[in-house]
């Protein structure tokens, strides 16, 4: 049995929907935790056991837990909660559920940074790796999924990119960094939830083919959109001030804002990619072409009034980066 969190998020949608056709073939059946299965796609309501609640509370993971073999864990970002409130908090009830109903391996969406300088102080990072610590820690065989940005953040700026021909962020331009497609996530963590040779505790780097500067991506999308695309760096006090003023609690806002300093002083740099990664990695300028492009087309001619703050999706679960 192999239990997915967070089934109509980013990552979760993509990953049901290959588990839902690969399962049967290795004996898997699927269940699913979610708050308002009515949010399930029609086509795999009947497929898969569905526990509703969510997936922080102590309750419902103990019934999701029950006869699991397999779980995929990912936090659903909580931007009205402190960080260590929103990961480690949120995940603690299943830590002990893990570890009562001897589930043996657990997939997780987190962070890159493990490891480097700016690890102890990057905000939502560093609670990204506590959490993994804390599951750890329960004695399950674990297996952290080190994203990096997701290109999907950039879905957020489409209005701003159709009508100025502009994206922003707060790293220096020719800050090179990996990046990687939510379908990439997705696809690494079926096959590791379908695999049941490996055990003990380790990091997955799931990255995109190479690293990618501000600079560079303003290139690659005026050549696939067929338009002028530039950068506009914003600074952190802005950054920290727009979140605050959406309302978010001020220690989440703070935790953005040492995720992004540590960012641009190198957190993503330097992550060593495998000889032979799991999944093939999506190009971004394939998913230019495939998910940015469209959107950009069906955005509104002039950006439309955020109803949540770009700078919130993390590394973490574009549902966060």
């Amino acid at each position: 049995m192999i239990v997915i969190t967070a089934p109509t998020g980013n990552i979760g949608r993509r990953l049901l929907s290959l588990l839902v056709e690969a399962a049967p073939a290795h004996g898997e059946e699927l269940r699913v935790v979610v708050r308002d299965p009515a949010r399930l796609p029609e086509a795999v309501r009947d497929r898969v056991e569905v526990v509703t609640g969510s997936h922080g509370d102590a309750a419902t993971v103990e019934r999701a837990f029950t006869g699991a073999d397999a779980v995929f864990w990912l936090v659903p970002p909580d931007a009205s909660a402190a960080p260590e409130d929103g990961w480690s908090g949120f995940t603690r009830p299943a830590a002990r559920a893990f570890a009562a109903h001897g589930v043996d391996r657990v997939v997780g969406v987190s962070a890159l940074g493990r490891g480097t300088a700016q690890a102890a102080r990057a905000g939502l990072v560093t609670a990204s790796l506590a959490m993994d610590d804390l599951i750890a820690g329960s004695g399950v065989a674990y297996r952290a999924l080190a994203c990096p940005s997701f290109f999907e953040n950039l879905l957020e700026e489409a209005g701003s990119i159709r009508a100025e021909g502009v994206f922003t962020d707060t790293v220096a331009a020719d800050r090179r960094a990996p990046l990687v497609a939510v379908a990439d996530i997705a696809a690494t963590a079926a096959g590791l939830l379908l695999d049941r040779s490996w055990s003990g505790v380790d990091s997955v780097p799931v990255l995109g083919p190479q690293d990618l500067s501000p600079e560079d991506l303003a290139r690659i999308m005026t050549e696939q959109l067929g338009r002028p695309v530039r950068y506009r760096r914003r600074s952190l006090d802005d950054l920290r001030s727009e979140l605050l003023g959406y309302g978010l609690h001020p220690e989440f806002a703070e935790g953005v804002v040492g995720m992004k300093r540590a960012k641009d002083l190198g957190l993503d740099a330097g992550a060593g990619r495998p000889s032979r990664p799991a999944v093939p990695a999506t190009e971004f300028a394939r998913w230019c072409a495939e998910t940015l492009r469209p959107a950009v087309l069906a955005a509104p001619a002039a950006p439309a009034a955020a109803t949540t703050p770009t700078a919130v999706t993390t590394p973490e679960a574009v549902d966060a980066h």
